[in-house]
């Protein structure tokens, strides 16, 4: 088990926000934070599954919603906190470790919060690899492991219990509308499970690829070295495009999701050619000269060239330069099940996965 320093933090952080693919929360809010629970003395715990009793039990917090919510009315504890707290009480267990919900920069912030507070670890493991729009976007459930009970916790003190579920489809459903109930953001804690059970379903190291990814950045931008170079020959990843974003993000709250467009200018080599990306929360398909380039479950970041920071979706503004980078999704992703589950035909799109490492 290790402590995590400040400088670990922020590198994971950093990660997660690439990984997040313009979704998983604001770095500026996930640092808050973590700096919040810094300053009143919190410690931060990673451990690996392995390490863990095996018969010890995981959850994992998490925001659930869209990008852009009404304004906070937060008390004291966030919303995750409470959610986990309660989730722990109706099973009557102790919790002795927590899992994020997925990689982005927020809810990685908030799972560390949450496992901070109570004095727990962090599981250097992830059930998606990445940040996901919803529920059943989680090897959670491709690997057939409930996801309640759960809790669901929001900022006017309204605490659901949902005992059971038929399955993540309809945990899902409810999910999001106790979320469009409440201004566009819940906090839920789901997915009480066994760590022998865990080790089988998540992905392992995932806390340990994001702060390697925030690592690679630092030093990219101290030595001035190409940003997008850097990060692309990090864990296979690709540079897939660099331009000018042309108009500010076109988005809307669309039941209980920021659905949106960013569209980019070619630059330099890409001087000529247009970059067009569809996002539901995370960015999910994208086009180059209108020819479909990359989809989910593949990674699509976009990242500020001037900061060296990944951008929020709905935070794209006209005239910033970027650099578009994609990784390949998980291993899990790429099974018949898990392309079913967040391929491109589950957002209504009538083309096939093309995995990223056979593009030119």
């Amino acid at each position: 088990m290790k402590e995590l320093t400040k400088e670990d933090l922020d590198n994971i952080l950093l990660g997660c926000a690439v990984l997040g693919t313009g979704g998983g929360g604001s770095l500026k809010a996930a640092r808050r934070i973590i700096e919040a629970d810094l300053t009143k003395g919190g410690k931060f715990l990673l451990a690996d599954a392995e390490d863990l009793d095996p018969e010890a039990i995981v959850a994992s917090p998490y925001f659930c919603g869209a990008l852009v919510v009404e304004e906070e009315t937060r008390g004291k504890e966030s919303e995750s906190l409470i959610a986990f707290r309660s989730l722990e009480d109706f099973i009557g267990k102790k919790i002795s470790a927590v899992i994020g919900g997925e990689l982005g920069a927020e809810n990685t912030a908030v799972a560390l919060s949450v496992a901070s507070n109570v004095e727990i670890p962090l599981v250097d493991a992830d059930p998606a690899g990445r940040s996901v729009p919803e529920l059943q976007h989680s090897t959670f459930f491709l690997n057939d492991i409930p996801i309640a009970p759960m809790a669901v916790a929001n900022r006017f003190g309204d605490v659901v219990i949902v005992k059971q579920v038929a399955n993540h489809f309809h945990a899902e459903s409810i999910v999001r509308n106790i979320a469009i109930a409440s201004g566009n953001r819940v906090g839920v804690a789901d997915s009480p499970v066994k760590v022998r059970v865990l080790r089988k379903s998540a992905i392992p190291k995932a806390i340990s690829l994001a702060r390697k990814i925030g690592e690679t950045i630092r030093k990219a931008i101290a030595k001035q070295e190409d940003l997008a170079e850097a990060i692309a020959t990090t864990e296979n990843g690709k540079l897939l495009f660099k331009g000018t974003v042309e108009k500010d993000s076109e988005w809307k709250n669309e039941g209980g999701f920021t659905v949106g467009t960013i569209q980019i200018k070619g630059r330099g080599e890409y001087q000529g050619s247009d970059y067009k990306i569809w996002y539901k929360n995370e960015n999910i398909i994208a086009w180059k000269d209108g020819e479909i380039d990359i989809t989910v479950p593949d990674l699509i970041c976009v990242l500020n060239e001037e900061t060296g920071e990944p951008i929020i979706n709905p935070d794209a503004k006209k005239g910033m330069n970027v650099t578009v980078v994609g990784f390949p999704a998980p291993e899990q992703w790429k099974t018949e099940r898990g392309i079913e589950v967040f391929g491109p035909k589950s957002f209504g799109f009538d083309v096939e996965y093309v995995p990223i490492e056979m593009k030119k």
